[in-house]
C-alpha cells in the first residue's frame, strides 16, 4: 500500500517529488561533510604534533595549510630563520606591546639523530619550548612531577643581556669544509666614527686574514683618517698570529696591543694604534692612537646573513647600526676628544677574492637604514637586488628590495695616474604592497683605493654624504635626513 501511494504521488506531482528528493540529498550531504570536519578537528586536537596555545600561529612563508592539517607541522621539517630576532624585534617588542599579550616559540616533532657512546646513531622525535612563554599562551602541559621552568639557555634566547647579544651575533667563524680557497678567507671588525663637526672621520678595520684552520694567517689593523675635501692618511700594523686572539663563541678580539672588547653593559671598547706607511709596525711618518667606547643604540642592529654557493661564502652582521662613540683620537701628538660622536660597527666574514659590493649605512632623522648587495666572483651578467633594512627607536621597521641603484657620476677623483668618475648622487626606491621607500644620497666627499680584485672595476670608492628618505609605511609618512657612509666600485 505504501509503495503504491508513493508511486501515485510521484506520478501526480513529479516536480515536487524531485525537489523533495534533491533537498533531502543535500541535507544528508551537508551532514556528512560536517561530521567529517568534526572528526578531523577531533583527530587534530588529539594529535601530539599540533602546536597549541594562543590565538594566532605564525608559520614559514609558503606553507600549505592543507598539508599542515593532514601531516602535522612536525612532519614538514620547516623552520623560521632568525626566529629569536623575530621574537625580540617583532612579536615581543615594545612596538606591539598593546596588541600582543604573549608569544611562545615552539618546535614540534623535529627529527634529530643522537649518537650513543657505542658510535651508533638513533633517530629521535624532539620538541622545544620556552616554558614560561608556553605557559603565558595557555599551552603548558600538566606537570605530574618535578618542575618545568626556564633555564639559562631559555633566558638568553628570549631576553639576553646586551653583552650576550653582542657575543651571539658578533663572534668569529671558521671556514667550512666546502670553502676551497681558504687562503682568501678574511674576517673583520669594522668601526667608523664621525667627528662632531662632521668634517673628519676615521675607518678602523681589525682584519683576520688567511687560512685560520692552519698556520698561514695573521692580523692586519688598518685605519683611514680623512679630512673632508682634504688629506687622506692611512695607518696600518701587521700582527703575527701568535699575538692574535679571536673566538667563535664571543666577539672579543686581541691584536697585540690593540683590541676590541665587549664590556658588561654591551658597549665596545676599541683600542687601536698603528703607524703611517707600510704596516710593518715600525717607521712611517706618523702614528695614530684610538681609544673609544662605542655605545650601540637599543634595538638598532642587523642579526646577520651568510650566503654562498660552491666554495663562495659571504657573511655580514651589524651589531651597532646606530651608535655613539666617546673617547680620544690622537694623531701624532695631537688628540681630539669625542663625546657621543656618530659611530657604526659591522662584522664581515668569507672569501673575498674577486668580490665587489654596493653598501651604505646612514642616519635619517629618527630612522637609520642599511643597504647593500654583493657581487660574487663568478657574477658577470646578473645584478643582484639591493637589500634595504630600516630601523627606528623601537627596532626593526621594514625591509625593501630595490632592483637597482641609480648613480650619477658627477665627481672626479685622481688615483695615481688614473682619473675616475665617481658618484655625486645616488638614489633607489621600492614599493612593497602599500609601503614605499625612496632614498636619495648626496655625496660630499669620496676617496678611491686601487684593489687587486681581478674585476672590471678595480677601484674601491668610499664616500661620505647626506641621505634623505621619503615614503610611507603602514600609512605613516617617512621623512628624515642625516649623515652616512657609502661604498661602491669603479
Amino acid at each position: 500500500m505504501i509503495s503504491q501511494l508513493a508511486f501515485r504521488n510521484l506520478t501526480y506531482r513529479p516536480w515536487r517529488s524531485v525537489l523533495l528528493f534533491f533537498g533531502f540529498g543535500v541535507g544528508v550531504a551537508v551532514m556528512i561533510v560536517l561530521l567529517s570536519i568534526g572528526e578531523a578537528l577531533l583527530s587534530q586536537a588529539r594529535n601530539e604534533k599540533l602546536v597549541g596555545g594562543g590565538s594566532i600561529t605564525v608559520l614559514p612563508e609558503g606553507l600549505d595549510v592543507e598539508v599542515m592539517k593532514t601531516g602535522g607541522i612536525g612532519g614538514l621539517f620547516f623552520s623560521i630563520d632568525h626566529a629569536s630576532f623575530l621574537y625580540r624585534q617583532l612579536f615581543a617588542s615594545p612596538r606591539f606591546a598593546k596588541e600582543i599579550a604573549a608569544v611562545a616559540p615552539q618546535i614540534e616533532g623535529r627529527v634529530l639523530y643522537v649518537r650513543a657512546t657505542d658510535g651508533k646513531e638513533y633517530p629521535v622525535n624532539a620538541s622545544g619550548e620556552i616554558p614560561a612563554a608556553t605557559r603565558a599562551v595557555g599551552a603548558a602541559p600538566e606537570i605530574i612531577e618535578g618542575k618545568w621552568e626556564n633555564d639559562d639557555g631559555d633566558r638568553r634566547w628570549v631576553a639576553p643581556t646586551m653583552a650576550e647579544l653582542r657575543h651571539e651575533i658578533d663572534h668569529f667563524h671558521l671556514p667550512s669544509d666546502s670553502v676551497a680557497d681558504r687562503d682568501t678567507w678574511a674576517e673583520w671588525h669594522y668601526f667608523n666614527v664621525l667627528s662632531e663637526g662632521g668634517t673628519r672621520w676615521a675607518f678602523v678595520s681589525f682584519i683576520v686574514g688567511g687560512d685560520v684552520t692552519g698556520t698561514k694567517w695573521g692580523g692586519q689593523l688598518g685605519i683611514t683618517l680623512r679630512e673632508q675635501g682634504g688629506a687622506t692618511r692611512r695607518y696600518a700594523a701587521t700582527i703575527d698570529r701568535s699575538r692574535v686572539r679571536f673566538s667563535t663563541t664571543d666577539a672579543n678580539l686581541v691584536f697585540g696591543d690593540s683590541h676590541v672588547t665587549v664590556l658588561p653593559d654591551g658597549d665596545y671598547e676599541v683600542v687601536a694604534s698603528a703607524r703611517e706607511g707600510s704596516g710593518s709596525g715600525a717607521g712611517g711618518a706618523g702614528s695614530i692612537r684610538i681609544n673609544l667606547r662605542v655605545h650601540p643604540a637599543p634595538y638598532a642592529y642587523f642579526p646577520g646573513v651568510s650566503m654562498g654557493s660552491g666554495g663562495f661564502v659571504s657573511g655580514y652582521t651589524v651589531p651597532a647600526l646606530r651608535a655613539s662613540a666617546s673617547g680620544t683620537l690622537c694623531v701624532d701628538e695631537s688628540c681630539e676628544h669625542l663625546t657621543d660622536a656618530q659611530s657604526y660597527h659591522d662584522h664581515n666574514w668569507g672569501v673575498w677574492r674577486g668580490v665587489t659590493w654596493d653598501w651604505g649605512a646612514s642616519r635619517a632623522g629618527q630612522y637609520t637604514f642599511l643597504y647593500g648587495r654583493v657581487y660574487p666572483p663568478d657574477s658577470t651578467v646578473s645584478v643582484p637586488p639591493v637589500l634595504v633594512y630600516l630601523v627606528d627607536s623601537l627596532g626593526f621597521r621594514a625591509v625593501f628590495r630595490p632592483k637597482l641603484i641609480s648613480y650619477e657620476d658627477g665627481r672626479t677623483l685622481r688615483s695615481g695616474a688614473t682619473v675616475l668618475r665617481v658618484p655625486s648622487r645616488a638614489s633607489f626606491w621600492d614599493v612593497r604592497g602599500d609601503d614605499t621607500l625612496r632614498v636619495d644620497l648626496s655625496i660630499e666627499d669620496a676617496i678611491a683605493t686601487k684593489t687587486e680584485n681581478g674585476r672590471e672595476h678595480p677601484f674601491f670608492i668610499q664616500m661620505k654624504g647626506t641621505a634623505r628618505i621619503s615614503g610611507r609605511i603602514e600609512g605613516t609618512p617617512l621623512a628624515g635626513t642625516g649623515a652616512g657612509f657609502f661604498e661602491t666600485y669603479r
